[in-house]
């Protein structure tokens, strides 16, 4: 496995140097500032990446609006607490793409924030929880959240600006030459080893997952 220093050369290569590199790096919102989250905006945004999973992001993102609106603005207590009556009429409510199985995963989510908050809330657990055991974050979301799988959660915690990695098509391409893992990683015996190679990389470098996974991505 190469020293961060030589991954981040070759991605400064392809990019037009390190200071072009440089802006192209995004770092993640600091904890306090998750923290200071609302619950409606991770239900928001956990919400749109589980629509985007499979699907036109474009779509839902020009009816971003009207999600916002017929889900009330993503209110914790309203989604937690949908009733069949208000769940038939979103079945049929075009300001939203309808599919059955999602809807449902707003109230199941909006459930499971409500249980964080015996932790301190979803801005303390999931702005907090350690980037050195961010794959434990991730199981925790996939065992606990509804449709949180696969790289939705990545996707979820990335949008949201917690500090984050995500397994894309070329990071994984860097893992599997690194030698990291030899397939797209998927059981837990696997993304451990993703895990400790992100925690090398972050010793070596003192960056945060979100830069370190975007230099991955664009050394290729």
């Amino acid at each position: 496995m190469h020293h961060f220093d030589e991954i981040y050369d070759l991605a400064a290569a392809r990019h037009g140097g390190r200071a072009a590199l440089e802006e192209k790096l995004q770092k993640p919102k600091t904890q306090d500032e998750l923290a200071a989250m609302p619950d409606d905006r991770w239900l928001s945004v956990i919400t749109k990446c589980i629509f985007q999973a499979g699907f036109n992001w474009k779509v839902i993102e020009a009816k971003w609006d009207g999600f916002e609106v017929a889900f009330d603005r993503f209110d914790v207590g309203r989604c937690a607490f949908m009733d069949e009556e208000k769940f038939d009429a979103l079945l049929v409510d075009s300001r939203i793409v309808r599919n059955g199985t999602k809807i449902a995963t707003v109230r199941d989510n909006a459930a499971f924030l409500l249980e964080l908050r015996q932790d301190g809330g979803a801005g303390k657990v999931l702005g907090t929880w350690p980037s050195s055991d961010y794959v434990g974050l991730l199981d925790m979301l996939k065992t606990r959240g509804a449709r949180l799988g696969g790289t939705t959660a990545q996707y979820a915690m990335r949008f949201a600006g917690r500090d984050s990695f995500i397994l894309s098509r070329d990071v994984t391409a860097r893992m599997i030459a690194e030698g990291v893992v030899d397939k797209p990683p998927s059981s837990k015996k696997a993304m451990a080893q993703v895990q400790a190679a992100f925690n090398t990389w972050m010793e070596q470098s003192g960056r945060s997952l979100t830069e370190i996974s975007r230099v991955l991505a664009m050394s290729l």
